[in-house]
C-alpha cells in the first residue's frame, strides 16, 4: 500500500478575503452570484457547462461525504468545499489535501504534484576532473 501524504498551507495571520468578501459570505452566495467575481478561466468553464465527472465530485461535497477520493484534477474549488479534506490522485497515489480558503477558485491538481522534487547526490569517482586523483582507499 502506498504511503499517504498530506499537504497543508501555512497558517495565515489575518482573516482571508477574496475580492473584499469573507469566506463565510462566499459560501452563502449562489453560483450565479459567484460568477462575476470568479477568474475568467473558471467563469468560462461554468458557463460552458460541467461534465458528469465534475457534478459527481461536487455532489459528494454537498452530501457531506467524509471521504472523497477523485482522479479529477481539473476541478475548480468552490467556497462550499473549503474546510473539507479530499484525496487527489497524482498518477501514483492519492494525496490527502485539506482545502483552505486560499484555494478558492484554484484547481485540485495544483495541490497534488505529479512529479517529485529531484535531489541529486554527490558526483561519483571519475565524474569530474578533480575526483580523478582521489584515492579509493
Amino acid at each position: 500500500m502506498a504511503k499517504k501524504t498530506q499537504r497543508r498551507l501555512p497558517r495565515r495571520k489575518e482573516e482571508f478575503t477574496y475580492h473584499g468578501y469573507k469566506i463565510e459570505e462566499l459560501q452563502e452566495m449562489s453560483l450565479s452570484e459567484l460568477l462575476p467575481i470568479m477568474p475568467a478561466r473558471a467563469r468560462r468553464k461554468f458557463n460552458r457547462g460541467l461534465a458528469q465527472r465534475y457534478e459527481t465530485v461536487y455532489a459528494g461535497f454537498r452530501a457531506e461525504n467524509e471521504r472523497i477520493r477523485t482522479h479529477v484534477r481539473d476541478l475548480i474549488i468552490l467556497p462550499e468545499m473549503i474546510g473539507k479534506t479530499i484525496e487527489i490522485y497524482n498518477g501514483k497515489e492519492f494525496v490527502k489535501v485539506e482545502l483552505q480558503p486560499e484555494a478558492v477558485f484554484h484547481y485540485l491538481g495544483e495541490f497534488s504534484p505529479t512529479r517529485r522534487r529531484v535531489s541529486h547526490g554527490s558526483a561519483g569517482i571519475g565524474a569530474t576532473r578533480s575526483s580523478k586523483f582521489v584515492p579509493l582507499k
